[in-house]
């Protein structure tokens, strides 16, 4: 295994990527690639360490949040800053564009933009000042609760979560809903608004106009925000289905004063504090109520399930597939539990490293079905850290982000899946009927379909700000207007630019790129298609050999295919990484939209009888100004698609 300090494996993998032929070649630029060879080995190498360094100063302050510990990561990121500047200058020195060794060139192209350390020292810790404080805010937290006003120790996890995965009473909801949206965005706006200014800054040291197109360079495609409307113009005929079912049924609970026929859906009624995924609404809307339900978070606690046998069971899954079993260093590093005596960053998260050897997860785990596919989400992450350990560090990345995410979803969906919860005892009964598999694939559309708008809404309200088509002075107008065009949710009450709300998300928080999330939710289906069809699991056209039915659990075939595409890292643009397990080289909502095809046609046909509005029309709830709406509508004179009946 790789060592920090070791360097003799890291220089092997490298030198091994740099087999290259000579004949013929220019004497003068094999010399000259020859030196920035030995120049990358030591670069990369450390490049390693201080990725070490950093992953243990920042693990030791979202483990243990106290100010002490959040100013030795600040002053270890300053350090190594400057190192990264050094080396980042040395690096400009080369002429690599010509470099005909592609790997080598590669290898250059990454490091010649050092990311954030590229602002002046004072600068780059105001930043890294500005992010812990949006982080220590949102982490820290706390509501008062609805029920007893003087009890006011209610966190984000397990608490409030609980609340709106439990409770049916609309004004409760709310009440968390506006508590913790006060709480955790409206206090990090001035913050949030240092950070736009500083990023923005460091964007441009890297060659970039703004933080959006320096985000969106690392998906390496000319078009890419064309490519996620393309994907999302596919997909929204399916969400508007979806959405109008799901308003209906939401009427029929709480009534027409609180859900209309034909507006958007209040984003508290839905089961989560963001209205993200729809999950904990899924017992009173699902199509056929009658059917016998899977409740696999009873089964697993009347099986006495614990954290650990989670993550367990999930290790013992990849090991199935031929996959590498998660290390002793994984199993003696990681939180999986929230601890008692401390205030930890309870978001679920897998880190690498960078030393070849120590991976971990830091994650609140409760024991629920939720829980039990984020350990399989995060488990995928660690997965994929374990395949490319032995790339040159800075290949050792997902393909694109999507990439990273959506390696664990792959496998959650055969681990979901109804065959796979019978084979692990988590289900009882044969396999479903055509009622039961309706009632299952809804269960995964209010989590995937749902989750689409809502990915694609949260950076395209950060791209408007980073480059200043939204300013401070607007921000929650804007980001509450694309929620209601592309998602057609709308606020429980009515909002102003006291608020801040994108920041009640953590990933506005914490500055973590989301559009990774919409790619992934994308892409994970071709994935799922490309392996389950080498598990001899699936194969289009046969009612037999349904996606929806798919379960890759303990197919080597499909585990090595996946495998290859892993090991890979970064080192080849992603359309290869792709091809190499689906034939596809381009990012496509069709898996997608065939494994849902059963759902698209019932919720067609239920809406159709029930005479339900497709789309949704103007909120009356406000969150813009009058002044606000008159830019808006000179900005966008023609009306929003999402709102307009259609459906293909």
């Amino acid at each position: 295994m790789l060592k920090v300090g070791g360097g003799a494996v890291l220089i092997a993998a490298i030198v091994a990527v740099f087999i290259v032929a000579t004949q013929g070649r220019d004497p003068d630029l094999e010399a000259r690639e020859h030196e920035a060879r030995e120049y990358m080995l030591h670069l990369d190498k450390a490049t390693g360490l201080r990725k070490n360094r950093a992953s243990l100063a920042e693990w030791e302050y979202t483990s243990n949040i106290t100010k002490e510990n959040e100013e030795k990561s600040i002053q270890t990121h300053l350090e190594l800053s400057r190192q990264e500047k050094a080396a980042w200058e040395e690096t400009k020195m080369y002429g690599w564009q010509d470099f005909q060794d592609f790997t080598l060139r590669r290898m250059f192209k990454k490091y010649s933009q050092l990311g954030v350390a590229a602002l002046p020292d004072d600068k780059f810790q105001a930043l890294m000042r500005t992010v812990s404080g949006m982080e220590s805010n949102y982490a820290t937290a706390k509501i008062c609760s609805y029920k007893n006003e003087s009890k006011c120790d209610l966190s984000l996890e397990p608490e409030i979560t609980e609340i709106f995965s439990t409770s049916q009473d609309p004004e409760e909801l709310k009440h968390a809903w506006v508590e913790w949206h006060n709480a955790a965005g409206a206090t990090a706006k001035k913050n949030f608004t240092d950070y736009v200014n500083l990023y923005n800054e460091a964007a441009k040291l890297n060659g970039f106009d703004n933080v959006a197109e320096w985000w969106q360079s690392e998906y390496e495609v000319p078009d890419f925000e064309e490519q996620l409307a393309k994907l999302w113009e596919d997909v929204k005929p399916l969400y508007q289905q979806l959405h109008a079912y799901v308003r209906k049924r939401l009427r029929d609970k709480y009534g027409d004063k609180v859900v209309s026929a034909r507006g958007p859906i209040p984003a508290h009624l839905l089961g989560n504090m963001w209205a993200q995924t729809w999950n904990n609404i899924e017992s009173f809307t699902r199509p056929y109520p009658d059917k016998k339900e899977i409740d696999v978070t009873q089964a697993m606690r009347d099986q006495n399930y614990t954290p650990m046998k989670m993550f367990q069971m999930s290790d013992e899954f990849f090991r199935s597939l031929n996959l590498t079993a998660m290390p002793e260093k994984f199993w003696k590093n990681s939180i999986i539990e929230k601890p008692t005596d401390r205030e930890i960053v309870c978001h679920a998260s897998a880190w690498d490293f960078f030393d070849g050897e120590d991976f971990r997860i830091k994650q609140c785990t409760t024991v629920d079905y939720e829980y039990f596919q984020t350990t399989h989400h995060e488990m995928g992450h660690i997965q994929y850290y374990l395949q490319y350990r032995d790339q040159p560090v800075v290949f050792r990345d997902g393909a694109n982000q999507g990439f990273h995410e959506a390696v664990g979803d792959t496998i959650a969906l055969s681990v979901s899946s109804p065959k796979h919860l019978r084979r692990v005892g988590l289900a009882t009964g044969d396999a479903e009927d055509e009622q039961t598999e309706i009632n299952q694939l809804y269960k995964m559309g209010i989590d995937k379909i749902a989750f689409l708008p809502f990915a694609y809404t949260l950076d395209l309200f950060r791209y408007g700000v980073f480059r200043r088509k939204t300013l401070p002075e607007d921000y929650n107008c804007h980001y509450w207007k694309l929620r209601e065009q592309l998602q057609g949710v709308e606020p429980p009450v009515n909002r102003t630019e006291d608020d801040f709300d994108a920041a009640a998300k953590y990933h506005v928080s914490s500055n973590v790129e989301y559009a990774r999330y919409y790619v992934s939710f994308i892409i994970q289906f071709q994935f799922h298609r490309g392996v389950c069809q080498l598990a001899g699991e699936h194969a289009a056209g046969d009612p037999n050999k349904k996606l929806v039915d798919c379960d890759i659990y303990q197919s080597v075939a499909a585990g090595n295919a996946l495998a290859n595409m892993l090991k890979m890292g970064s080192s080849k643009p992603w359309p290869d990484a792709m091809e190499a397990l689906t034939g596809q080289r381009e990012m496509k909502a069709d898996g997608l939209l065939e494994y849902f095809r059963p759902l698209h046609d019932w919720l067609r046909a239920e809406n159709q009888r029930t005479g339900e509005h497709i789309g949704w029309e103007p909120t009356n709830m406000e969150y813009c100004t009058p002044s606000q709406l008159s830019e808006l509508n000179v900005k966008e004179p023609s009306s929003s698609p999402a709102t307009q009946q259609s459906d293909s």
